[in-house]
C-alpha cells in the first residue's frame, strides 16, 4: 500500500453516481462485487430503500432571492461544509491496494466526512494520521461493534480517541451477521492480505453447547448482542459522543434520547438524524 495514493484519470463518460457504479462492476471480481453491491436475502430492502429515495418528491420554489445561500450545517460542534459523510464500508482494500487509506484522501479533498468501519482493512491509526491535517476535511468518526470481550473493545475505543477520532458510530441493528444470498452464490471469502486488521488479536469466545431444543441463534448468538445497558457502559468509557446506527422505531429512537445518544442513523444508511 503507497503512503499517498497515486491520482488516477477518470475514464470518459462517468459522470453521474451510476456511471461510477457501472464502472466499478467492470473493475471488480464477482467475490468482491457481490460483498459491496449485495445486501441479505432477497435483497427486498435493498431495492425498496433504491425506490424509496428515486420517489422522494422536490418541490422547487421559484423567484426567491438566493444570493449568498450555502450547504454548511452546524453538526456535533462543528460546521460543515456540506451534510455528507461516507458510511462505513469494511475491507475495502478488497477493490484497491489502498482501501480506506484512499477513501479517506478523497473524502477530505471533497470537504466530505469520513465513518471508518471496525472491519476496515487498513489500520484506524494510518487513516487518522491521513486526514487529520487536512484543514478542509469533513469529520473523522470510527464506527463500532461491540464485541463480546469488553476489554478488547474498551482498548479499540481507547485507540480512537487517541487518534483522534471525534465521535463513535455504534452499529445497534446488526446482532449477527444477515445471511447474504449473492455471496453464498459467489463463494465470498477473503483474498490474503485483506482483513480487519483493528481486530486483530481479539479471541472468539467458543459457544457453549446447546440442549436439545435450543436455538444455534437465540441461544447462543445472541447471548453477545448488545442492549440498553451496553450503551451506558460504553458511554461510560469513553469522552467522545456516541451515535446509535441501526435505530428505525420511533420509540428505540425516544429511548436513545432519554440515554443521551448524540445522535441516530438510520439502519438502511440513506441519512443521519441530529438530537
Amino acid at each position: 500500500m503507497t503512503q499517498f495514493p497515486a491520482r488516477h484519470t477518470i475514464p470518459p463518460g462517468l459522470v453521474t453516481l451510476a456511471d461510477h457504479e457501472q464502472h466499478a462492476r467492470t473493475q471488480l471480481d464477482d467475490n468482491a462485487w457481490a460483498y459491496f453491491s449485495g445486501g441479505a436475502a432477497d435483497e427486498i430492502s435493498l431495492h425498496a430503500n433504491r425506490s424509496a429515495w428515486d420517489a422522494l418528491p422536490l418541490w422547487p420554489r421559484v423567484l426567491r432571492p438566493l444570493a449568498g445561500g450555502h450547504t454548511r450545517v452546524p453538526l456535533l460542534g462543528r460546521t460543515l461544509a456540506h451534510p455528507i459523510l461516507l458510511a462505513p464500508v469494511a475491507f475495502q482494500r478488497l477493490a484497491h491496494p489502498d482501501g480506506e487509506l484512499a477513501m479517506a484522501y478523497a473524502a477530505a479533498a471533497l470537504g466530505a466526512g469520513v465513518v471508518l468501519s471496525t472491519q476496515a482493512s487498513v489500520s484506524l491509526e494510518s487513516v487518522a494520521q491521513a486526514v487529520l491535517p487536512d484543514p478542509g476535511r469533513g469529520p473523522l468518526w470510527f464506527q463500532l461493534y461491540l464485541q463480546p470481550d469488553r476489554g478488547f473493545t474498551q482498548a479499540l475505543v481507547q485507540r480512537a480517541e487517541a487518534a483522534g477520532y471525534e465521535a463513535l458510530v455504534l452499529t445497534v441493528d446488526a446482532p449477527t451477521s444477515g445471511v447474504r444470498d449473492r455471496e453464498r452464490r459467489a463463494g465470498f471469502r477473503l483474498p490474503s492480505g485483506v482483513g480487519p486488521v483493528n481486530l486483530a488479536g481479539l479471541q472468539t469466545p467458543a459457544s457453549p453447547p446447546l440442549s436439545p431444543g435450543q436455538s444455534a441463534l437465540f441461544d447462543g448468538l445472541l447471548h453477545h448482542a448488545p442492549t440498553w445497558d451496553d450503551i451506558a457502559w460504553l458511554q461510560s468509557i469513553t469522552r467522545l459522543p456516541v451515535l446509535l446506527k441501526g435505530v428505525l422505531h420511533p420509540a428505540d429512537a425516544r429511548q436513545a434520547v432519554s440515554v443521551g445518544a448524540a445522535g441516530l442513523i438510520v439502519s438502511n444508511h440513506l441519512s443521519l438524524i441530529h438530537i
